[in-house]
């Protein structure tokens, strides 16, 4: 199989392989980059003033984690 045939294969094998159509996994990875960015945005912010968003990123990340943690 050619690189380019297993790149296209891989558009339905990786996402089936965690039981998602392509845009129901599009749809779960581009909810999961959202909640990083806002993660990263309350880190930031948090960086810049330290009273502010002391848990935020952190109590995201664990829910993100435990998201993953349950698909597989």
């Amino acid at each position: 199989m050619t690189q380019i045939a297993q790149f296209i294969r891989g558009f339905h094998d990786h996402p089936a392989s965690v039981n998602e159509s392509y845009f129901g996994h599009m749809r779960f990875a581009l909810g999961f980059a959202g909640a990083l960015f806002l993660a990263g945005g309350a880190a930031l912010i948090h960086a810049l003033i330290p009273p502010l968003f002391e848990t935020t990123a952190s109590a995201r990340i664990k829910a993100l984690h435990a998201k993953i943690a349950d698909r597989h």
